[in-house]
């Protein structure tokens, strides 16, 4: 049994989805492990991880715009606001969506569908460098 850890950096241009497909696959392979189980945490309260269809850009485009109505952004509507209006409702989205992905790996790949990327859901307005924590165990 094997294990290997890396931190990807993700710079985002703001809210929306950014996906992280291509950066994991080239990581994976590079490990040298035929089989096992891939990890992927978010190290962030205000940005998540989603598997989601990467082939049609209006599915991105209906999912930012389904939690921007769950979760919107109304001066007064939270108590915290501490970096300011986009802040709690980042938090929320990111509670509903999670900030962990478990994904099998088979013959050094991760076994995502035909349409499956890997995609992390940036919340806040404004961008930012987040960091994802990329764990691989197998054999």
């Amino acid at each position: 049994m094997r294990q290997a850890l890396h931190t990807l950096t993700v710079r985002t241009p703001g809210r929306g989805l950014v996906e992280i497909t291509g950066e994991v696959s080239r990581w994976v392979a590079g490990q040298g492990i035929g089989t096992g189980l891939l990890t992927l945490f978010c190290r962030h309260t205000s940005a998540s991880l989603l598997v989601q269809e990467n082939a049609a850009p209006a599915v991105r485009a209906d999912l930012e715009a389904f939690f921007e109505d769950l979760a919107p952004e109304a001066r007064g509507r939270y108590a915290h606001d501490d970096e300011g209006p986009d802040d709690m409702p980042a938090h929320l989205r990111a509670a509903l969506t999670g900030v962990q992905l478990s994904i099998p790996v088979a013959e050094g790949r991760a076994v995502l569908g035909t349409w499956q990327g890997i995609y992390l859901f940036e919340h806040r307005r404004a961008a930012h460098r987040r960091e994802v924590a990329l764990h691989l165990i197998g054999a």
